[in-house]
């Protein structure tokens, strides 16, 4: 058959398929449904217990709502209407578990519900919801499955949406990630469908209710005592400090305790994507970046923020975490008089500092020569503030590394404090050593009042392996 006779006959019968276009069809079915099978988690039939919790929150839930503004004492009116809606019968509870009952539905109402004892557990470091019927916690540096659950994914949605709201922000599919905090100051992630492809997924990053200080990092073994005296010299010598490591290394702790030795004559300005640090200075002033409304208007960035500081009189400006244009910013602003900034970056090692800010500056949209960049870096950042994880879970600060200019292209770094490992499968065991190399900016360490024995950057000896305390 000619060609043209084959196309008259595909004209007259358009709805009729080809045959490998049934089978591409065919194939694309059964590799969906497979994927389907594959991806969708079985919803769990809530027992009798989760029913009767919905049910007495929905009849409180529409009890109170009407008269919501009006109430006083929300905790105490909460029980009372619970209270009445037990005595009418609306579900049976067993007299041994009303008390339990009843505070597990004032919990889902006025909390977070089964996360309250997670939040409230001091042994948890980080709690991580995949799903509402899958949340894992981290307890000393280990993760583990918890067997707290939400009811189902409605409630888990709910106390996402509780959370975001209280600071101003939303959540939905229009904006799917959003950074929060709790009232503790505990960091808040969430990422709904369809960015997450199983349900909701919720991160909280918890702080101690009592800010850590130097002390408790020394207890720690997290720092000596030796390192701990350095960082307070270079605080109030006004030098420019950057914290650096992988996530969940301790760097926003290291910049909380850092930070408590700036002189609280001074006025601190902190900027952070959502306000986390525990500043205890009585002049601090806090600012929040803002992500864009529903109509894609109205974000303030990091860098938009760090550039407002500048007219605000700081003695100090301390950056949350410095993780796009901004760095370049923060690099003018130590360079231009702003002495003694402090702020984080993910990094794997000091070196790599130099890399990031390099990378993260170009990404300010200016063609600046990489020779210009890393002669700015030079001259703004002074010290090197490294911390890692360890296999065993436990955070260590494991270099302090001092900036000390360029030879060439290359910025020239110099590890004053190092941390050396014990041996070989002791776990926790470790030790910070000085490398014997006294720092560039000890004159002016000396001229800003604080004077440091020599004897603290020595190198005497082995280093004697503490056993530590999982921090």
């Amino acid at each position: 058959m000619k060609l043209s006779d084959r196309l008259a006959e595909l004209e007259k019968t358009p709805a009729k398929e080809l045959p490998a276009q049934r089978r591409g069809r065919a194939a694309a079915a059964t590799q969906q449904r497979r994927t389907t099978r594959r991806t969708a988690a079985p919803a769990k039939p809530a027992n009798d217990w989760e029913s009767a919790k919905r049910t007495v929150r929905e009849a409180v839930i529409s009890d109170l709502g009407p008269r919501l503004a009006s109430v006083t004492d929300i905790d105490a009116e909460v029980a009372k209407v619970m209270d009445a809606a037990l005595a009418r019968g609306v579900v049976k509870v067993a007299s041994t578990e009303r008390k339990r009952f009843v505070a597990e539905v004032a919990s889902d109402i006025l909390g977070y519900g089964p996360l309250d004892p997670l939040l409230s557990d001091s042994s948890v470091d980080e709690i991580m919801c995949n799903g509402y019927d899958d949340i894992y916690v981290e307890r000393r540096g280990k993760i583990e499955k918890s067997d707290a659950r939400f009811a189902d994914e409605t409630q888990f949605r709910q106390v996402i949406e509780k959370i975001v709201s209280a600071i101003g922000r939303r959540v939905d599919e229009g904006s799917p990630m959003v950074d929060a905090r709790l009232p503790d100051g505990s960091r808040v992630n969430a990422i709904l469908p369809p960015l997450a492809i199983h349900g909701p997924v919720m991160t909280i990053r918890k702080f101690a209710e009592r800010p850590y200080t130097i002390t408790d990092l020394v207890a720690n073994n997290t720092l000596t005592m030796d390192a701990g005296v350095f960082l307070e010299a270079c605080v109030r010598a006004r030098l420019n400090v950057l914290i650096s490591g992988g996530t969940g290394s301790g760097k926003t702790t290291m910049l909380n305790v850092v930070s408590s030795f700036i002189p609280e004559s001074e006025r601190v300005i902190t900027i952070e994507d959502a306000a986390e640090l525990q500043l205890q200075q009585p002049h601090v002033i806090t600012l929040e970046s803002r992500p864009p409304n529903a109509e894609g208007r109205g974000a303030v960035t990091i860098r938009d923020l760090v550039r407002n500081a500048l007219r605000m009189r700081p003695d100090r400006i301390i950056v949350g975490e410095v993780r796009g244009a901004e760095a370049l910013d923060m690099l003018q602003a130590m360079n231009t008089g702003h002495e003694g900034s402090l702020t984080t970056v993910h990094a794997n090692s000091p070196r790599d500092v130099v890399s990031r800010l390099e990378t993260m500056v170009l990404m300010a949209g200016f063609d600046l020569p990489v020779r210009a960049i890393r002669e700015q870096i030079a001259s703004a950042v002074d010290l090197i503030v490294h911390t890692e994880r360890l296999a065993d879970g436990s955070r260590r600060l494991t270099a302090i590394t001092e900036v000390q200019g360029t030879e060439g292209d290359v910025v020239t770094l110099q590890d004053l404090f190092t941390y050396e490992p014990g041996p070989a499968g002791s776990e926790g065991t470790g030790a910070m050593r000085a490398t014997g190399l006294r720092p560039r900016k000890l004159d002016q360490i000396g001229r800003s009042g604080v004077e440091l024995p020599p004897r603290l950057f020595a190198r005497v000896g082995p280093a004697v392996p503490v056993k530590g305390r999982r921090g």
